[in-house]
């Protein structure tokens, strides 16, 4: 449907994967096409505000990644499904595409780049390489998150999550008692696919060298030091890439802010 020159929404729709996982996405706006690459705790509906800034702009898709939302969880976690799941997106987005991926998202944004998916252009928001300069990174969280899965325990796997991720006990006790814990909660098996593509949090220069598309990595300017050292990491592994600081901003910035600036990127 056509309201004031702008498609609305097109209603869920369905693709399969490479190995045969349905994959949920949805259409939004008109103009060149756009797929939004979420992070942990997220699925396509957590971009619906960002998604109505950008609308007139671009065909925006929004899709559920593997093991979330209405998509299904394929067997055994490998970051090779989750390429190929976003090649698929982007194939029925007309076979190319803009890219946008928020934290973990930003990293499948990219690995999918290397593999060269046909992402035409890329912003990347705060890709999580959070090990110390010059470190091989651990798999704490990751084990620790993994633990809590085995043992039944998805509440304890979002906690192990938060705490690894720096969030103080108050900010997860907080989050318990928040309405959005059962999301968070039902969406805990899979912060083990955000935490394997994370790379123990050391940014994969070799990989990276591969991308061939302008990228722009972007941090905010008041997240902790790891974030802007990764975008800038990644500008150094990345040919060509730019960064840019959101003055004011955390982890998870402002749309009214992050969409004016995409909007120029992509459009530029």
């Amino acid at each position: 449907m056509i309201v004031g020159g702008v498609r609305c929404h097109t209603g869920m729709e369905i693709l399969e994967s490479d190995d045969g996982t349905p994959i949920a996405y949805q259409r939004t706006g008109s103009g060149p096409a756009l797929v939004l690459v979420v992070g942990a705790f997220c699925d396509r509906t957590s971009t619906a505000s960002l998604t109505s800034l950008l609308a007139p702009h671009f065909t925006v898709y929004e899709y559920d990644r593997r093991g979330r939302g209405d998509s299904g969880a394929g067997g055994e976690y490998a970051v090779e499904r989750e390429i190929e799941d976003l090649a698929a997106v982007v194939a029925a987005a007309g076979g190319s595409a803009l890219g946008f991926g928020h934290s973990s998202g930003a990293i499948l944004a990219l690995e999918a780049a290397a593999c060269g998916v046909p992402l035409t252009r890329l912003a990347l928001y705060e890709p999580p390489y959070t090990a110390p300069p010059g470190s091989a990174g651990d798999d704490t969280m990751l084990d620790a998150v993994r633990a809590r899965l085995a043992a039944g325990d998805p509440d304890g796997a979002a906690e192990a999550f938060m705490t690894g991720a720096g969030a103080p006990p108050e900010q997860v006790a907080g989050a318990r008692q928040s309405p959005w814990w059962p999301r968070m909660r039902a969406l805990a098996p899979t912060l083990v696919h955000d935490l394997v593509l994370c790379n123990r949090g050391v940014v994969p220069r070799e990989r990276l060298a591969k991308v061939a598309v302008p990228t722009l990595a972007l941090s905010g300017g008041e997240s902790p030091p790891w974030a802007a050292r990764a975008c800038a990491d990644v500008a150094a592994a990345v040919h060509g890439a730019r960064t840019r600081v959101l003055a004011g901003q955390t982890h998870g910035a402002a749309d009214d802010v992050l969409a004016p600036v995409l909007v120029d990127w992509f459009l530029s």
